[in-house]
């Protein structure tokens, strides 16, 4: 009997309107682990070369981490995997909440979607039962009253992904909700979903994962439990939390970042969320301003982000938010009143970010509503907020007039046309209809020189993270095989929380950040370890809440006996498996190239960055230097491919060249 897994994933064929159970070796789970690493693996080598994401061979996955649905704490996410239909790159999603603990307690550990449907579907895995059912009567209906409807069909046990209008548009940044409002948004895989008219997916089982040693495993979880719950911090302290957003100018003046001891960090996740970094962000020079293009001291001060703050949101929380098996619990719901709605969820500090000082835009209930609308709808937030700043920048330009706009006037700040077009966008009405791909393909419909105006990375919009806070951002924003994503491997961005203490037998260069050879070996190191937390359904915050148990909870779970330098090896392996996808999709990811204004080239005169430019491209070819890959175009070497069992990977690369 399997330990930590149960050796099958289901393949569900929209065409044929079929299910078959493919056994998985346990030499897949060593080597990849679960989620996108064993994904990875199956797309790979199931998926036609060259496939449209919108063609019938195209292949959507769901994969639980290898954690996941266990009591491991903070490992209730899982992932989203398919080529992306705004890339045509390696597409990856990652959502939290209740869902990925439920494909495991249906049995599996990864459900695949091939084949198109000619009306909409839905499926239905519950207990042994596994149905694809008619799914008119949802078809057009938002998440909220979709899961709703559902649940009173199938009972209120069953878990649900679902895509909104944005997906059923076939919308380009469309995503996939689960649990009201988590939502597993970029590379546009809602679309993928929408492909093939599957409206939803409900899972409603009651398997438990076979632990190897659960009296060890359980030990793992309730030490790390005991630390890791934030306790009450009392009144001094809670009142120290709710004023850090007004300390955000003296932060900046003492270039102090979000970065702190993990028992502080996590009492302001636990009480204020991602949204604590609102206002500190916007002040210091992290949050991206006006496209791209603003100072945040200067076109979005204090005065104004100071609106946005969590002290100001929190003031509509009715309730904790968390995902499964979370200690920390993050997430709230709210209830605001001035918008007639009962029940959201907050936004994160991406989509503040997006639709607030990206834009100019200090109204807070407006970005609550579009938060809520972007849930409803499955659609990527920031995707969306950047390509509004790309119509606004268009119009403020001349490019775009009223007329184009159906009469909306696209002004920074103007928070009633932002709502108006985040709806277009939505149901592809008007205007909506151009930026419902993005603003890459928007700006290949418009001309004219508004692709300046379009900062992407490949077609993906780049998120709400300056790389002249966080420099090598950039080098990962370039090139991991998902790019213009925040949550991939950059060494910088790890290092928020103290990443030494993180796991103790991972250990760092010393003086990495002094030295550009040291910094790449810490680089190779963060980019293995990221698979692994990810491939294991393990929050990507964890690595600045202290010490985990990673490799305890892993032998423990699977009767293993890993080392930090397999894992490492694994993450290596993964990485360079989505790489050669790429490659073998066409992709040369290596001749990709950031926007100015995104690297500080030129450089801002003024404010928080001032002088500051980014250099990338180097880094990237010392990183492949590092890794085993040639740095001249990116390809793993055959030897490196041969040293990572990935032997079956070689002809497709080099017969390419």
């Amino acid at each position: 009997m399997n330990k930590g897994f149960f050796g099958k994933v289901l393949w569900v064929d929209l065409s044929t309107e079929t299910f078959r159970e493919q056994n998985i070796p346990e030499t897949s789970y060593r080597s990849y682990l679960g989620g996108y690493g064993l994904g990875c693996e199956l797309i790979y080598r199931n998926m036609p070369v060259h496939t449209s994401p919108f063609e019938e061979d195209s292949i959507l996955g769901f994969f639980p981490g290898l954690l996941t649905g266990t009591a491991a704490p903070l490992t209730g996410r899982f992932m989203v995997v398919g080529k992306s239909p705004l890339t045509n790159t390696w597409g990856d999603a990652n959502a939290g909440g209740t869902f990925g603990p439920a494909i495991k307690k249906c049995g599996y550990d990864g459900i695949l979607i091939e084949g198109k449907s000619n009306s909409p579907k839905i499926i239905l895995i519950k207990q042994s039962e596994r149905q694809i059912l008619d799914g008119t009567d949802y078809w057009g209906k938002d998440i909220v009253l979709t899961e709703k409807l559902l649940k009173e069909k199938f009972g209120t046990s069953v878990r649900i992904a679902s895509i909104g209008k944005a997906g059923e548009n076939l919308s380009k940044i469309s995503g996939i909700t689960n649990d009201h409002g988590r939502i597993a948004a970029r590379a546009g895989l809602g679309a993928i979903m929408g492909s093939k008219k599957l409206k939803s997916l409900i899972l409603d089982g009651n398997r438990k994962v076979n632990i190897s040693d659960k009296s060890k495993f359980m030990g793992h979880v309730k030490k790390y439990n005991k630390n890791a719950v934030p306790k009450d911090p009392g009144l001094t302290m809670k009142y120290i939390l709710y004023q850090l957003p007004n300390m955000a100018k003296m932060l900046r003046k003492l270039n102090i970042g979000m970065s702190g001891p993990s028992n502080i960090i996590r009492s302001v996740y636990r009480h204020l969320g991602t949204i604590a970094g609102n206002t500190i962000s916007a002040e210091n020079g992290d949050t991206p301003i006006k496209n791209w293009k603003g100072i945040g001291m200067y076109d979005f001060p204090f005065e104004k982000s100071i609106k946005l703050s969590s002290t100001n949101i929190i003031t509509y929380k009715v309730r904790d938010y968390g995902c499964f098996s979370c200690p920390i619990q993050c997430g709230a719901i709210l209830k605001v009143p001035e918008l007639g709605i009962e029940e959201t969820h907050q936004p994160e500090y991406e989509t503040c970010a997006a639709f607030g000082p990206f834009l100019l835009n200090d109204d807070l209930l407006s970005i609550i509503k579009i938060n809520d609308l972007c849930n409803r709808a499955a659609i990527d937030t920031i995707s969306t907020g950047v390509t509004i700043g790309f119509a606004i920048e268009c119009y403020e330009n001349g490019i775009l007039t009223k007329k184009d706009t159906d009469g909306l006037e696209l002004t920074w700040g103007n928070a009633d046309a932002i709502v108006s077009l985040t709806k277009k966008i939505i149901n592809r009405e008007g205007f909506g209809d151009l930026l419902a791909d993005g603003c890459k393909i928007a700006s290949e419909k418009i001309g004219n020189g508004s692709e300046k105006y379009a900062i992407t990375s490949l077609g993906s919009e780049i998120p709400m993270h300056n790389p002249r806070v966080i420099e090598s951002l950039a080098f990962s924003y370039a090139y991991d095989p998902t790019p213009g994503r925040h949550t991939t491997a950059s060494i910088d961005f790890f290092d928020i929380g103290n990443m030494n203490t993180f796991i103790k037998e991972l250990k760092f260069p010393f003086g990495w950040k002094w030295s550009a050879k040291r910094k790449q070996k810490a680089q190779r190191k963060v980019t293995a370890i990221h698979q692994v937390i990810s491939c294991l359904g393990l929050c990507l915050f964890s690595s600045q809440f202290g010490n985990y148990p990673l490799l305890g909870l892993i032998n423990s779970l699977t009767g293993w006996n890993v080392s930090i330098e397999e894992l490492i090896t694994t993450g290596i392996r993964i990485q360079t498996l989505r790489q050669a996808f790429n490659i073998r999709e066409g992709v040369k990811i290596h001749t990709n190239e950031l926007s100015g204004r995104i690297i500080g080239d030129p450089p801002d005169t003024k404010g928080p960055n001032k002088g500051v430019t980014i250099e990338y491209k180097k880094f990237y070819e010392l990183f492949c230097q590092e890794i085993g890959w040639n740095p001249e175009n990116g390809y793993p070497l055959i030897k490196t491919l041969s040293n990572l069992d990935l032997d079956y990977v070689i002809n497709d690369l080099y017969e390419l060249i």
